[in-house]
């Protein structure tokens, strides 16, 4: 449909966040549609934040539309904490669709009905409170590694060990913090104040 939009130009598609990363090395984009999970080859879902920084620490001129099903407060409150990043519903029309991509190549950031009604929602109904989590200092560090959107090879590369390693002590960090998968670990960090959104991660 965004095809035979008036210009618009699909400039190429990706399924995974490794083809994106891929097309992007060789493809010019002035906006990048993308739901923030992603699922990797192995059908498992990136991570959305991390993709999301990654992209922006990479391509820092590149416009995001971010479209997704995600209702968590937290989460939403750091993809769009970036202003060249919009977002929206899956359950919102096209033409919301078209506005967020219009705004987005115009400079401006677009938030879609439901988001700004998520957003609304005062921020001490979301946060749990915070527990003490005794992290070890390799596990603070793949942590925040993973929140600046380095993936678990780029993580073992600069840690110097093996990406086996950096899986494990991920997910010791997610065990200790009571969370199973990565919506739910970036959730609980944001959420409970266990590391603040920085713009500089």
């Amino acid at each position: 449909m965004l095809a035979v939009h008036a210009g618009v130009t699909i400039a190429g598609e990706a399924h995974t966040p490794r083809a994106l990363i891929e097309l992007l090395q060789h493809t010019p984009c002035d906006v990048l549609v993308t739901d923030l999970s992603m699922p990797d080859a192995d059908g498992v879902p990136e991570d959305d934040l991390a993709l999301i920084r990654r992209l922006r620490r990479d391509w820092p001129q590149l416009r995001i539309v971010a479209v997704t099903t995600l209702t968590n407060p937290s989460i939403l409150r750091a993809v769009v904490a970036d202003d060249a990043v919009s977002a929206l519903s899956k359950a919102e029309s096209m033409d919301a669709l078209w506005q967020a991509i219009e705004a987005s190549a115009n400079g401006a950031r677009y938030l879609g009905r439901s988001i700004v009604d998520v957003l609304a929602c005062p921020r001490n109904d979301e946060r749990a409170t915070p527990q003490t989590v005794r992290l070890s200092w390799r596990e603070t560090a793949i942590i925040k590694r993973l929140v600046s959107g380095q993936s678990i090879a780029e993580i073992a590369e600069a840690l110097g060990c093996h990406r086996r390693t950096v899986s494990r002590q991920k997910r010791a960090a997610m065990a200790k913090l009571g969370v199973t998968h990565n919506p739910g670990l970036f959730s609980r960090l944001y959420a409970c104040g266990i590391l603040e959104i920085d713009s500089h991660i």
